[in-house]
Order: structure tokens, then C-alpha cells, then sequence
């Protein structure tokens, strides 16, 4: 796959996305449409297990583009942030299987968004993070005002959206935003630890964990846990949930199929 804003490679069960439009991965029409384009592949990619969502630059994303904001129209404008910035964005949190985010240098606004959307947040010691969008007229556009609350409660979220503060990473780590902070240096390898580590455990049922509890926190708790038993069903006929009681009893690691 050849694309112009983004790195994309794979090795075993794990894709990483690399971010890669100078000078800060700002977030224009050409690297969301690479963005939306790897998403598609990895959909579509049944060894894929784990996505890692990273930069090459010496930023992660400093948010939308504003000087392409600059040249459209109010129709424009609507229809960029829901479809085309939100669209993307959406596409990342819907993805089946997990996905992590490892954030250095400053990661505001659509930037920000992007990191929420994935699973898992590691962030650099050097992070700076915020939603900056009301100190710009605007609201977060891109699922900030739903993810955030979701993950670290209103009055927190509040606090975030409605100041336009940017975080220190030891900040987002106390506010449970981030799951890890580690010193920049060593941000590659430990994103790469924690995406080997869930490679481990069973494709099917690491995908229909995430399913039950992506979609349990939109209903009542009665109505997750019929969530939770229709995905726990659709593992009871499969290749590996056998092949692990197999594995147990004779003392070694199983062996997936992806079946």
C-alpha cells in the first residue's frame, strides 16, 4: 500500500500506523484519507490482532488543519468535521481489535480526539494534551464530548473541554486518560510490549471481549449482560476455545487458529 502521510507496516499480528505529515501531522484531507484508507485494510486483514497508532515526527498530532478550514464554506465545513475528520476518527474506534495509541510531544484537539478513540493511551513523559477547541470558537467535533466523559467521568470531561487547559502526561495519568506513562526513549518498546501481549490471548475472544464491552457501556446493565452472553456464545463452537482446554490439560501454550 503506498500512501503519502502515513507508515504503514506490519509484523506477525501487529500493524503500526505512523503518522507522518510534517511539520506537526496536522489532520487535512490527505492524511485522514490515508487514515481512512488503513483502517479499511486492516478491517479486511484477518491476521491483523493488535493496531498501534504512533508519529514519526517530533509531534503525535497538533489537531485539525485550520488553514485548509480557512478556504471552505459553513456546508463545508459541516460536512468535514461530522463525515470526514468524526468519519475517520469513528472508523478507528469501531475497529474490532484493540488498538493503542503512543503519544509524544503534543496531542491536542483532533489530535486529542484521535488518541481517545483507541483502546489504550501510552503516553511520553514529554506529552502535552488538551482539548483546545473553545479557546478556537468551537467545539470538540470529533467525539471528544462522548469519549472523554465515557472514560473519565463529567465533571472531569468538564473540566478538559471547558478550559481549553492543555495536560501535562502525569495530569492525563491521574485523571485516568492515560493507562501508562514512560519516558519518551522507551515509548516504542512499550507500546510494542503491551501489543505482543495481547496477541497472546485468543483473536476471537479478545475481539468479542472488546464487542461486549464497547457496546455494554451504551445500554443498561441488564441489557449488557445479554450483551456479554451472545458474545460469550459466539465463542463456545470455535477452533480455540478447544484447542485452549486442550492446551491446558497438557501443560503448554495453545496454539490459535483465529477459529
Amino acid at each position: 500500500m503506498n500512501f503519502s502521510t502515513i507508515l504503514y507496516e506490519q509484523e506477525g499480528g501487529i500493524i503500526t500506523v505512523t503518522l507522518n505529515r510534517p511539520k506537526v501531522n496536522a489532520l487535512n484531507s490527505h492524511l485522514l484519507a490515508d487514515l481512512s484508507e488503513a483502517c479499511d485494510a486492516i478491517r479486511q486483514d484477518q491476521s491483523a490482532r493488535v493496531v498501534i497508532l504512533r508519529s514519526a515526527l517530533d509531534q503525535f498530532c497538533a489537531g485539525a488543519d485550520l488553514k485548509e478550514r480557512q478556504g471552505m464554506s459553513e456546508a463545508e465545513v459541516k460536512h468535514f468535521v461530522k463525515n470526514v475528520i468524526g468519519g475517520v476518527i469513528r472508523k478507528i474506534g469501531d475497529l474490532e481489535i484493540p488498538t493503542i495509541a503512543a503519544v509524544h510531544g503534543s496531542a491536542l484537539g483532533g489530535g486529542c480526539e484521535l488518541a481517545l478513540a483507541c483502546d489504550f493511551r501510552i503516553l511520553a513523559d514529554d506529552v502535552k494534551i488538551g482539548l483546545r477547541e473553545t479557546a478556537l470558537g468551537i467545539i470538540p467535533g470529533a467525539g471528544g464530548t462522548q469519549r472523554l466523559p465515557r472514560l473519565i467521568g463529567y465533571s472531569n470531561a468538564l473540566l478538559w473541554i471547558l478550559t481549553a487547559r492543555i495536560f501535562t502526561a502525569s495530569e492525563a495519568l491521574a485523571q485516568g486518560v492515560a493507562n501508562l506513562v514512560v519516558p519518551r526513549a522507551i515509548l516504542p518498546d512499550e507500546a510494542i510490549s503491551l501489543a505482543r501481549e495481547l496477541e497472546s490471548n485468543a483473536p476471537v475472544a479478545v475481539r468479542k471481549a472488546k464487542k461486549a464491552v464497547r457496546l455494554g457501556l451504551a445500554v443498561s446493565l441488564e441489557k449488557g449482560l445479554e450483551i456479554e452472553n451472545e458474545c460469550y456464545n459466539e465463542i463456545i463452537p470455535t477452533n480455540d476455545r478447544l484447542e485452549a482446554l486442550k492446551a491446558f490439560s497438557e501443560k503448554r501454550k495453545p496454539h490459535w487458529t483465529n477459529s
